[in-house]
């Protein structure tokens, strides 16, 4: 990876991280200018074949988070990002981004979810009225868990997914 990629991976992420934190939300404005220096810049530097390179980073970003999308596990600016971010540094990059930021994801859920006192007091009524209605259970016996979602911006998870991603590179652009 070349170090301008590098770069601008981790002014996007950074950016993006700011934003998320900030507002929950990732800009399309910074999704669609770093896609856009993505394709421009493998598009310049190797032709085609870089704009392909560049192409197949954005569907190896944004198709496997099209579930969780649709899911409501993640909002669509992350899965921009995940686009925006595989245009720069391609598919293989992209994915393992995608792959240690979900294990964090999940890390950082579980302490939430632990942390959060009223979580596990819903938790404590859903099990409680499963166990005293199991036969005549609705979906309303789901609504103490649905109720106040618990949330958190997906780029806290990013960034050290990130990070790990680079670590485990075989180009590591600082490895010498």
């Amino acid at each position: 990876m070349a170090p301008i990629e590098v770069v601008l991976a981790a002014l996007l992420i950074g950016i993006a991280f700011v934003c998320d934190v900030r507002a929950m939300r990732i800009p399309n404005k910074l999704t669609l200018s770093f896609f856009s220096a993505g394709l421009i810049y493998h598009l310049s530097s190797d032709g085609l074949s870089g704009a392909a390179f560049s192409l197949l980073g954005v569907l190896a970003g944004v198709f496997p988070l099209l579930a969780l999308y649709l899911l409501k596990g993640i909002g669509a600016g992350d899965v921009k990002l995940f686009g925006a971010l595989g245009a720069l540094v391609g598919a293989a990059f992209s994915l393992q981004v995608l792959m240690y930021s979900i294990l964090y994801g999940g890390l950082f859920g579980i302490v939430v979810l632990v942390m959060n006192q009223t979580f596990a007091k819903r938790l404590m009524v859903f099990t409680v009225s499963l166990l005293a209605l199991s036969r005549n259970l609705h979906a309303d016996g789901f609504t103490p868990l649905k109720k106040d979602g618990l949330r958190f911006p997906f780029m806290i998870a990013v960034v050290p997914g990130a990070i790990t991603a680079c670590c485990f590179m075989r180009e590591w652009p600082f490895n010498g």
